[in-house]
């Protein structure tokens, strides 16, 4: 969707919630995209790029102070597009890197980490965004900040962070050409500690993924 039809021409492009708003539709128009699967060489580029800038906005977001919402109980936003097929297309497209080891919370001690899915965090973070602009677009742009600011501290923000922190490792392997550890059968639904997660894990060279993910290998 262009900047035309999103914001109305009254309102001020250095306006906080305009950028904010921009900031976020770039990322749902992008991903969305990526995940159609016409350009699959670039899929770990893109991703990395619109994560990183998304959590800008994220980031911004958490920094001002708290948004308080025009009135007590949230509007209804009607129904929301189900992000199911987004999920399933980016899953298929990431494949041999969608799997990852994730410590839920650094400053728990001793959480074992958990298995989690690239496409299932990029859904999720999806789903969130979408709401905040179903009510953005229906110009009670208050509540779309607070729930933005709101689902970033509670969910979209580890989430993406997660999501982020896995695609630049994928990366830092295959640039760095160092062996991927795939944590190969291994699913979200187990609750593993270290020990299991390293049994589990299969040994992938950088140069068995490098080509289906549009990443070189150094030689």
């Amino acid at each position: 969707m262009s900047d035309a039809t999103l914001h109305s021409t009254t309102q001020d492009p250095d306006d906080f919630a305009v950028q904010i708003a921009d900031q976020i539709e770039s990322f749902l128009v992008a991903v969305t995209e990526v995940a159609k699967g016409d350009e699959p060489e670039s899929t770990i580029s893109f991703l990395l790029l619109e994560v990183s800038q998304l959590l800008l906005a994220g980031g911004r977001l958490g920094a001002h102070a708290d948004i308080v919402p025009e009135e007590r109980y949230e509007p209804d936003p009607g129904p929301e597009p189900d992000a199911d097929d987004l999920r399933e297309h980016l899953a298929a497209m990431l494949e041999p890197v969608d799997v990852y080891s994730e410590v839920f919370d650094p400053y728990e001690p001793r959480k074992a980490p958990v298995p989690a899915r690239i496409s299932d965090d990029l859904a999720d973070v999806i789903t969130d965004l979408r709401h905040g602009m179903v009510h953005y677009r229906a110009g009670r742009t208050t509540e779309a900040l607070w729930w933005w600011q709101f689902s970033y501290f509670s969910n979209w923000g580890s989430t993406a962070s997660a999501a982020l922190r896995a695609l630049q490792s994928v990366v830092a392997h295959v640039r760095l050409n160092q062996p991927l550890e795939e944590l190969d059968g291994l699913d979200t639904d187990q609750g593993l500690g270290d020990e299991i997660l390293a049994e589990e894990a299969g040994r992938v060279m950088a140069r068995e993924i490098a080509g289906p993910l549009g990443l070189r290998s150094v030689t």
